[in-house]
């Protein structure tokens, strides 16, 4: 799994909240996230909003808003959280109301919540206190859905990236990590965060679930992705541009597209309480 997005822990597996910089370098470039990430598939937003109590939705580390977007699109009112002020800045000229903290130093004012999300951004926060916040800001059968994606890129694209950022970047702890990690790494994180949940005991017993799709880029549209990744974020233009360079000759070979095959995973709960 060579494209190290958002969602996967950087650059400490162990305890990536505790990496700020890393955290809060994505809005280096808000404009090229908002257009190059993927959104959410629409099954899991409707899911989210069927299960939920009322229209209220806090969204936790939104970023440039594409999930909050989708949300709103659902008949949602969505306030967002995010730490990186350039992003919450892109993510208000989209029409979405932002307050710049982290969630752990966020103040609720009182207010609260039917539902609380985390796309792609709940391994940012403490995984302690951001669960036992999120149960003081959900109301009575409120729920907390933490969700993400796997990206998951053929081999052929897969190993010259890993490849390249071992060569530039020799130091990063990333560079140990192989070109593709299997996806029961990633549906082990969303357990623990069920694990989390349930140690507040203020969530009735989490659930799991799963979306599987996927789509295809051209040389250009994953080159303009690849950028906006964590592992990517804090590189000099030139080592960028090297990695960029051997991706862009690997989908060449390839006819010039691939596609992508990407599973979502979610880990859900209610709040204990009569809505």
């Amino acid at each position: 799994m060579p494209t190290l997005p958002r969602e996967q822990p950087e650059p400490s597996p162990v305890e990536p909240h505790k990496a700020r910089r890393t955290a809060e370098s994505f809005g280096v470039d808000a404009q090229r996230y908002d257009q190059a990430r993927p959104g959410y598939p629409d099954a899991l937003v409707a899911r989210i909003v069927a299960g939920s109590p009322g229209p209220d939705v806090l969204d936790i580390g939104c970023g440039t808003g594409i999930a909050a977007r989708q949300f709103q699109a659902a008949g949602c009112a969505v306030l967002g959280v995010e730490p990186d002020a350039r992003m919450a800045d892109f993510a208000r000229a989209r029409g979405l109301e932002v307050e710049v903290a982290a969630f752990e130093a966020w103040q609720p004012a009182g207010r609260m919540f039917d539902t609380v999300i985390a796309a792609q951004s709940w391994h940012w926060v403490d995984p302690v206190a951001g669960t036992a916040k999120a149960a003081r800001v959900l109301r009575p059968g409120g729920r907390l859905a933490i969700f993400g994606h796997v990206y998951e890129p053929p081999a052929e694209v897969a190993e010259p990236f890993a490849a390249a950022f071992r060569r530039v970047a020799p130091d990063s702890p990333l560079s140990s990590q192989p070109a593709r990690r299997p996806l029961d790494l990633y549906q082990e994180g969303y357990t623990k965060f069920a694990d989390k949940i349930r140690e507040t005991e203020r969530f009735n017993d989490p659930e799991q679930w799963r979306f599987d799709w996927e789509r295809s880029y051209t040389r250009d549209q994953w080159l303009d992705l690849l950028p906006t990744t964590g592992g990517l974020t804090q590189l000099r233009p030139d080592q960028l541009a090297e990695i960029l360079d051997a991706v862009g000759d690997a989908i060449d070979s390839m006819g010039g597209r691939f596609t992508m095959n990407y599973t979502t995973l979610a880990t859900t709960a209610m709040l204990v309480g009569t809505p």
